[in-house]
């Protein structure tokens, strides 16, 4: 059954965990939607993970709408979120609302994600009145490392937690369908989670959530630059993939690769004719 909005929405009703990871190509779509995760996040993560940048910041509208497009073809059930990139919705409502039809549009895409909380609550209910599913972020958003001076844990002091609330109450009011809580202390997000309607979606912010979301390459050990203290390694695939590739280099370079088994033939009388024609020239 695909997934939707109100079926999201009716897990956390029932006390049902939401189940999302990050992805951003065809064939782990249709691993990931295989295994009944719930939503598919096509984040700007993809900044990172896939194109090697430091942060997330340098990732394009083009770039979010070819991997949403490529997971869009994989995933059959799940519910696809693509991010908004940085500064295609930040500088006006009309570029927010442009930018989130494109990626429902070109995209494919179920619903966008925008990082903020009062500050976009315009933009926010601009998009949902244009038919189009939103997802807020709120604690630590990478799009704003450089304000927050780094990736840290949001919302520690009395102040900071008052504003997350309030922010939370914001973007739900404004018509955000769930929220993402990032690096979120967890008694604080399980707190606002009871506070809201809408599902809570946590990565770094305890098991109090309605549900969590992690970067695949994280929990599956294939990304080696750091590793974030919230993302638990559920198999070790790097180091797997690592061994593959070095036994294919080995077995290619000692001749056993590619097999008889694992190659296609020719007639002997072909290749002898064309060895005594090539003599005659």
């Amino acid at each position: 059954m695909k997934q939707t909005v109100l079926t999201l929405q009716a897990k956390k009703a029932q006390g049902e965990k939401i189940s999302m990871l990050t992805c951003y190509d065809y064939s782990t779509a249709k691993l990931m939607d295989a295994a009944g995760i719930d939503m598919l996040l096509v984040g700007d993560s993809l900044g990172n993970v896939i194109l090697g940048y430091e942060d997330t910041i340098s990732v394009t509208m083009e770039d979010m709408i070819h991997h949403s497009a490529a997971v869009a073809r994989g995933a059959k059930s799940a519910f696809i979120v693509t991010d908004m990139p940085f500064l295609s919705y930040q500088a006006s409502v009309y570029d927010a609302v442009i930018n989130a039809g494109r990626i429902m549009k070109e995209g494919r895409s179920n619903a966008v994600k925008l990082e903020g909380g009062a500050i976009i609550s315009e933009q926010i209910r601009a998009i949902v009145h244009a038919s189009i599913p939103v997802v807020a972020h709120l604690g630590m958003t990478p799009q704003s490392v450089n304000t927050l001076g780094g990736f840290k844990v949001q919302a520690k002091t009395l102040d900071a937690a008052r504003q997350l609330l309030s922010d939370a109450k914001a973007v739900e009011a404004a018509g955000a369908f769930a929220v993402v809580f990032e690096c979120v202390p967890a008694k604080l997000a399980e707190y606002i989670t009871s506070q809201l309607t809408i599902p809570t979606i946590g990565i770094g912010a305890g098991n109090g959530c309605d549900g969590q979301v992690l970067v695949y390459q994280d929990m599956l050990g294939m990304f080696s630059d750091y590793q974030p203290k919230f993302a638990r390694r559920f198999a070790e695939i790097g180091s797997a993939m690592q061994e593959a590739f070095r036994l294919y280099r080995t077995k290619m370079q000692d001749g056993s690769f590619p097999s008889q088994e694992e190659s296609f033939f020719i007639a002997d009388a072909i290749i002898d004719q064309l060895k005594q024609e090539a003599a005659q020239v």
